[in-house]
């Protein structure tokens, strides 16, 4: 089996170089590090968290918006991914569908301010 310097090592060290190109602002090499790692532990939600990231900094809008579209089904209150998943359709030029996502992430914060 050929290996590459992106799936090279145990998971964990998988996800420490995927960090670490995150850091470095490295954001595809981060998710091609991560979508081998989300394949392989789908359940993990950090690093599907980390790679929709990864995906929404380097302009993968639409696999960042299925990354968070996961998140969002399989932990309805999780603040943050509601948050991306609204910049991400904002992004995309969906404000519509976008000012729901925003307007959950803020009330699930506690951030009834901007509401």
């Amino acid at each position: 089996m050929d290996t590459t310097y992106y799936d090279h090592g145990t998971a964990a060290e998988r996800w420490e170089r995927a960090r670490m190109f995150f850091d470095a602002k490295e954001y595809a090499a981060s998710a091609r590090v991560l979508d081998a790692l989300v394949e392989e532990v789908p359940q993990e939600s950090g690093l599907r968290l980390l790679l929709a990231r990864a995906y929404y900094h380097s302009a993968q809008l639409s696999r960042a918006e299925a990354e968070l579209r996961v998140l969002v089904e399989n932990d309805p209150v999780e603040h943050y991914a509601r948050l991306m998943l609204g910049r991400t359709l904002q992004r995309q030029g969906r404000d519509d569908e976008a000012e729901s996502h925003l307007r959950l992430a803020s009330a699930l914060a506690g951030d009834f301010d901007s509401l």
